[in-house]
């Protein structure tokens, strides 16, 4: 009997599963694995909520296979040493999986080819599986990948992409390769009180629904933080359990100006990874350094913890910050505000931010959390590299009676527009009544900082 194993990894889904498809056509039986490798948790990739939602992801994986007549071995350890003892276990020969884009990756990634070839297996990795169009597809004629998001987009809009691949109808699985129990999330603590429900069925009703309420406004409505009429996809995105290909190809299908808006998010996932596979370094190192010398957490310690506990005094950004603890997500223009006030208005180093963000987003992924902390930090791909947001000008904008602010700080929930923007503002005992801080900066006092570091800079 032809065997495969089929390696999950943030594609935990069988709708449209290219490597899933491929081993079924190859084989009597497949073995679809899921290794929790040691090393993720070692470099601080797996906190809670996405530990939480990825035992979801799994439970929602294995019964589906389950349906199907299969189910889902996990294994812990180190992914290459459990992908081997699972591939003598079951004498397979060949190995599926789907590309990653990250250096650490593409590191695992040739250990484990490394690892199989020595022992006569190969090693098959498949595309445009975990993005819609993987790293060096769409490349300038004089660079090995773009560094602007404009350009890169028109060429990206002009591929055609692979067709969607129906799941399997049937999965028959060798019965002698055994698993460990599933993970639970009951079992991980310090997860976000409202944090979304992970899985594929779960991506898949909200992937039905918001095409039936949300995707025809979605253009006009997607930064109104009140509304957060978003598609909050980007989870489910960035496990896998739904695909970038197909949500690009329904989106085409059914067009306008929401369907046209929600193509081009999905571009720049694919904008970031590009940039992240041709310069790793920037995870960490600013992608086009201004040379800036950043305040520390040493030396400002005191507003960067009002920053991550949403106790700055400026309503909008603590709206935001206890929003991300609570759900465990925050609204896309949050986040751009948010990050501006660290990294502009506060000048704190933007990696401190990026780091709180992977600590609590489920969605967070190096790609698009470091490329676009650098991109508002202005050490990144934005043409504009010294543009601040300015909260109250913003908060005015996309959130004008307050809502927003109102529903993430009870402080403030008895103050009306405009006032709960900035209720400094408000005079004697109805201030003094508020048990809400003052700003830690006064904003003309930070954008001067900001701008003097960049001039002595230059």
């Amino acid at each position: 009997m032809h065997v495969s194993v089929v390696l999950f990894t943030a594609d935990l889904r069988l709708h449209d599963h290219p490597p899933m498809r491929a081993a079924l056509d190859a084989s009597d039986a497949v073995v679809p694995l899921f290794v929790r490798d040691r090393a993720v948790t070692a470099a601080g990739f797996d906190p809670p909520n996405r530990r939480a939602f990825l035992a979801d992801c799994l439970a929602d994986l294995d019964a589906s296979l389950r349906e199907r007549g299969g189910r889902l071995v996990v294994r812990s350890g180190d992914l290459v040493e459990e992908v081997c003892r699972v591939v003598t276990e079951a004498d397979a020969d060949e190995i599926h999986m789907a590309a990653g884009h990250t250096a650490f990756a593409a590191r695992r990634e040739e250990r484990l080819r490394r690892a199989l070839e020595a022992d006569g297996r190969r090693l098959f990795v498949h595309d445009a599986v975990t993005v819609a169009v993987p790293p060096g597809t769409v490349t300038p004629a004089s660079a090995d990948h773009f560094a602007v998001f404009t350009p890169y987009f028109r060429q990206w809009d002009r591929l055609v992409l692979r067709p969607v691949a129906p799941p399997p109808r049937r999965v028959s699985v060798p019965g002698h390769v055994t698993g460990e129990p599933l993970p639970a999330r009951g079992d991980v603590g310090g997860v976000s009180p409202a944090l979304a429900a992970g899985g594929e069925a779960a991506g898949r009703r909200r992937m039905t629904a918001y095409w039936r309420k949300g995707l025809d406004a979605y253009d006009d409505t997607r930064d109104d933080l009140a509304a957060d009429t978003t598609s909050r996809f980007s989870p489910h995105l960035h496990f896998g359990t739904l695909s970038a290909v197909e949500l690009v190809h329904r989106a085409r299908k059914q067009g306008g100006p929401g369907a046209d808006a929600l193509v081009r998010q999905l571009a720049w996932r694919d904008f970031h990874r590009q940039v992240l596979a041709a310069r790793p370094g920037a995870a960490r190192a600013d992608y086009r350094t201004k040379r800036d010398s950043w305040r520390s957490r040493r030396t400002a310690a005191a507003d960067i913890e009002a920053w991550e506990t949403g106790r700055t005094g400026y309503p909008v950004i603590d709206a935001a910050m206890r929003q991300l603890r609570h759900e465990g997500w925050m609204h896309n223009r949050a986040r751009l505000l948010t990050a501006s006030f660290l990294a502009k208005t506060l000048y704190v180093d933007w990696r401190i931010g990026a780091a709180h963000f992977l600590h609590w987003l489920v969605d967070g992924d190096v790609a698009n959390n470091q490329l676009n902390w650098q991109w508002v930090a202005g050490t990144g791909t934005d043409t504009r590299p010294n543009r601040v947001l300015n909260p109250l000008t913003q908060a005015k904008k996309y959130d004008p009676d307050g809502t927003y602010v109102r529903r993430w700080v009870p402080e403030l929930a008895g103050v009306d527009a405009p006032a709960v923007h900035e209720p400094w503002k408000l005079a004697g005992p109805d201030r003094a009544a508020l048990d809400y801080p003052e700003p830690v900066v006064e904003l003309s006092a930070g954008l001067y900082r900001f701008r003097q570091a960049r001039e002595r800079a230059r």
